[in-house]
């Protein structure tokens, strides 16, 4: 799929990030877009920074409930008059630190369904009108975390880590299935490493989590414990430090990226019109995956983290002094 121009694209995850970036370098280069987020405010702040010579509507829906997915579908339908769509983003996610051990399984499975149920229901959902189309490109967001479960070997990161590892192993299975089934439609999987956006603020938000400078004293004291674990030396710090430590992260996080959110959704888009069905965002990501590559029985031992900090990498995700 070389032009995007008249093409009807799909985004999930549409209010900030990634799919924002890519509802508006789609709509830039002539492709309807039906953007989607849990969050209305955030879409309408998509909305204005797309181009009005294009059709683009928003649509407020949480992947996690297939209903809402199903209701999403027909409003795309009726909003764009559309018989199929071309181009569907699975890009939505949240993701949060809570273990399997002893973490609260409420949280775990919210996180596990935005991230791997809301690709399966919008895929299952969608799936027709790709089909119905003459060509059409699936694009599924999984990330590094689809093939390295980590964030460092101190630090859980169970549901976040299934969810993309399974979003990994859906799309390599569609490429044989779509080959004989639909083979006018593609597939790709995405894998981005360390990309500047929201999402620590809004996984807090999907969550009900207190903002950092709410957290209690119990909040605080669980998260010191896992700081001192990894290695920070914080076990003497007051409380509020560490809640502002907490803030300050997910500040680092979006603004400190090696790359940026407008510049990783170029890298997808090109991948799709260079007919790629994997693409590697960001050099953390190509750094990582040549080094779990090499040597994936070591992937999770405390040393590998060093061959990782040594190349440069992910300096600002795997909770290391």
């Amino acid at each position: 799929m070389k032009e995007f121009s008249g093409k009807l694209a799909v985004v999930t995850g549409g209010g900030s990030g990634i799919g924002r970036e890519l509802a508006v370098q789609l709509a830039a280069a002539g492709c309807n877009v039906a953007a989607c987020d849990i969050f209305s405010d955030s879409l309408a702040e998509t909305a204005a920074l797309c181009s009005e010579a294009v059709r683009v509507t928003t649509h407020e829906c949480d992947v996690a409930d297939e209903a809402q997915v199903l209701a999403f579908r027909d409003e795309v339908v009726e909003q764009h008059e559309a018989e199929c769509i071309h181009l569907l983003f699975n890009n939505a996610g949240i993701g949060s630190p809570v273990g399997f051990i002893d973490g609260d399984r409420e949280e775990w499975e919210r996180v596990f369904g935005v991230c791997w149920y809301g690709v399966y229901y919008c895929a299952r959902a969608f799936m027709p009108l790709l089909v119905a189309s003459d060509e059409a490109y699936l694009v599924n967001t999984s990330s590094i975390n689809g093939f390295w479960a980590s964030l460092g070997p101190t630090v859980p990161h169970t549901p976040y880590s299934a969810a993309k590892f399974a979003v990994k192993g859906f799309s390599e299975a569609l490429i044989a299935d779509l080959r004989v089934h639909a083979p006018h439609v593609k597939v790709a999987v995405v894998m981005p490493g360390h990309v500047g956006t929201s999402i620590g603020f809004n996984s807090s938000r999907v969550l009900g989590a207190p903002e950092p400078e709410n957290l209690s004293r119990d909040q605080v004291a669980a998260i010191r414990k896992q700081m001192v674990i990894s290695g920070l030396p914080v076990g003497n710090e007051s409380d509020d430090h560490i809640r502002r430590a907490v803030a300050q992260r997910r500040v680092d996080f979006r603004d400190n990226a090696p790359t940026t959110a407008a510049r990783a959704a170029s890298i997808i888009l090109d991948g799709v019109r260079q007919d790629r069905w994997r693409i590697l965002v960001g050099e953390d990501a190509h750094i990582l995956d040549e080094l779990v590559r090499e040597d994936p029985e070591a992937a999770y031992e405390l040393e590998f983290i060093g061959r990782i900090l040594q190349r440069g990498a992910l300096g600002g995700l795997t909770n290391q002094p």
